[in-house]
């Protein structure tokens, strides 16, 4: 014990804050992979429409990257295809298949259909508690979200500090012409569902085509009171599961 003062995760917020000012998002997550949280970072990808973006920027920084994947078990078949093409175009060696407890889910959803009767204790079975056993042994996790996706993400910052964790949403303030530029410059593939209109693409049961001047989100969770999943501390995911992810 050399009596210095330990260093809390607040404080490697605001280190990585401090040194990722006036860097590109790019930057900010090599940063945050090789100086700041080097062999204690992942990233969260569902391989959903624009995923392959922040994939690819992971992959050219370190492709041993840890990416945590929900598998669910209520994906479209398109989506697992999908991850399987950009885990293998991008050389990623790094991604993890994270599943629900089988014992919680034959207790919590044992037909299968806890989708249609009550989504927010669904995604919680099958997302929010199986990340929060996923982050267990990281001390900072990357995510994809945009400023623009929502409205409750207008604020979004590009690090913050969650549950003594610190988030890293590199692309937090790009557009989508941004993100449509930069795939066309990176010669990256587009999820399939994209062309077929779905412009954000989550669980097969809770995810629809979106109409023409519809929010790109609008397929989510349609007709429900619901606009996230639950990892990202939405306040009915905090109840009953021990989870604030």
């Amino acid at each position: 014990m050399d009596g210095s003062t330990p260093i809390t995760p607040l404080d490697r917020q605001r280190a990585l804050e401090r040194d990722a000012e006036g860097l590109t998002g790019e930057e900010l997550l090599a940063l945050a992979i090789t100086r700041h949280f080097p062999g204690t970072i992942t990233a969260v990808s569902s391989f959903g429409a624009e995923a392959a973006l922040l994939l690819d920027m992971i992959s050219r920084i370190d492709p041993a990257t840890p990416v945590i994947f929900l598998e669910t078990g209520k994906h479209f078949p398109e989506t697992l295809r999908y991850r399987d093409r950009l885990i293998a175009k991008l050389g990623l060696t790094g991604v993890r298949n994270e599943q629900p407890d089988e014992a919680d889910r034959k207790q919590t959803d044992p037909d299968g259909h806890l989708w249609s009767v009550n989504p927010d204790r669904c995604c919680a079975l099958r997302k929010v508690r199986p990340l929060e056993r996923a982050l267990t042994g990281f001390d900072a996790w990357i995510t994809g979200r945009k400023r623009f996706q929502t409205a409750t993400r207008e604020g979004l910052p590009r690090v913050e500090l969650v549950d003594g964790r610190v988030k890293v949403n590199p692309l937090a303030d790009w557009t989508q012409n941004d993100v449509d530029a930069a795939f066309n410059a990176r010669g990256l593939p587009r999820h399939p569902l994209v062309d077929q209109g779905y412009p954000s693409i989550g669980c097969l049961p809770c995810t629809r085509r979106v109409a023409e001047g519809e929010n790109a989100r609008a397929g989510r969770w349609s007709g429900m009171e619901k606009t996230e999943c639950g990892i990202h501390n939405a306040w009915w995911a905090q109840q009953g599961s021990g989870s604030g992810i």
